[in-house]
């Protein structure tokens, strides 16, 4: 029998608006949710005025799986 897995797939989604998502895996005995730091392609950097720019991604829950 298979063993069960300690990590939990999570989405980080941008908390600058785009739609850009990474996903992650953190542990299933954590009672936090992560915040990181990450690249969002699509954000515009405020410094520079062009796209690209580090902004902070949130955990979100994934959609549920598809039945067929």
């Amino acid at each position: 029998m298979a063993k069960k897995s300690s990590a939990l797939k999570v989405r980080l989604e941008s908390t600058a608006g785009t739609g850009y998502r990474y996903y992650a895996k953190r542990s299933t005995k954590a009672e936090y949710k992560i915040n990181k730091k990450k690249y969002d392609p699509w954000a515009e950097n405020p410094e520079t005025g062009k796209k690209g720019a580090h902004v902070l991604f949130e955990e979100k829950k994934l959609p549920p799986a598809k039945k067929n």
